[in-house]
């Protein structure tokens, strides 16, 4: 039977990959495509349109491992879509591609409702994109309603994460290289594939084994902050959670 930290640690590459897979589907390119914005434009209203209609630097102080510049020129340039719109056509991307994903999936009602607790029910400090996409209405069928619990829970733990990084006095590309190979929303990736994909300058220093060590602690840390969400579940529920969550073919 799995303990709430043991769940959190177990449910993470799942919540990761499908909580964030839509972010780069092709449903979020057709919205760039009517609306004439750019793939990260739509990303940072999309996301952190929940933080309200605010200046880059509040964006820049909670998507912790982007450049500081290039998040205020995606987000600046993206203001032709107000946020509010912004996080109503995340939500609605989010949930086609939950259906287009997870549709044939029998379980997506059940483990809606074992998501569902666990994101009421965590604390919000520290994590202001948790909080707002945790206020953001859910969708009322089941595959929609799961992957945009998956998302919401993904941000919890992104934003808990981001928090663990900076308590280990980590610069966030440092973090970003030291991470070896994560499951993430496109796939196994090393850590020079990630900082690429997040846009910071090359060429790329590899870390010490210090930083790799640390970055390995930040990630028990990660995991440690996580438990307390899934306390609400009882065993036999964290274990259902957990074989839920393998989707397989699901696909």
């Amino acid at each position: 039977m799995a303990d709430p930290r043991t769940t959190a640690r177990q449910v993470k590459a799942a919540i990761g990959q499908y909580g964030g897979g839509f972010m780069i589907s092709r449903e979020a390119k057709a919205v760039c495509e009517e609306y004439g914005l750019g793939a990260r434009e739509f990303y940072f209203r999309g996301r952190c349109g929940v933080l309200g209609e605010c200046d880059a630097d509040v964006v820049n102080s909670v998507v912790v491992f982007f450049p500081p510049d290039h998040v205020e020129q995606s987000w600046n340039g993206g203001r032709k879509l107000p946020v509010e719109r912004a996080v109503e056509l995340y939500a609605e991307i989010c949930g086609a591609w939950g259906r287009r994903k997870l549709g044939g999936y029998d379980g997506c009602a059940r483990l809606a409702e074992l998501l569902q607790p666990v994101v009421e029910a965590a604390p919000c400090a520290g994590v202001p994109l948790f909080a707002g996409w945790r206020a953001v209405p859910l969708p009322d069928d089941p595959p929609a309603r799961a992957v945009q619990l998956m998302h919401v829970v993904r941000e919890l733990r992104g934003g808990l994460h981001a928090n663990a990084v900076i308590a280990a006095g980590l610069h966030p590309l440092e973090a970003t290289l030291a991470s070896g190979h994560d499951a993430t929303p496109f796939g196994a990736t090393t850590g020079e594939m990630i900082a690429r994909f997040f846009q910071w300058p090359e060429p790329y220093a590899t870390p010490d084994p210090e930083v790799v060590a640390r970055r390995a602690a930040v990630e028990e840390t990660t995991d440690d902050l996580m438990a307390p969400a899934f306390s609400v579940l009882d065993s036999s529920e964290t274990d259902e959670l957990i074989g839920l969550l393998r989707f397989g073919d699901a696909r």
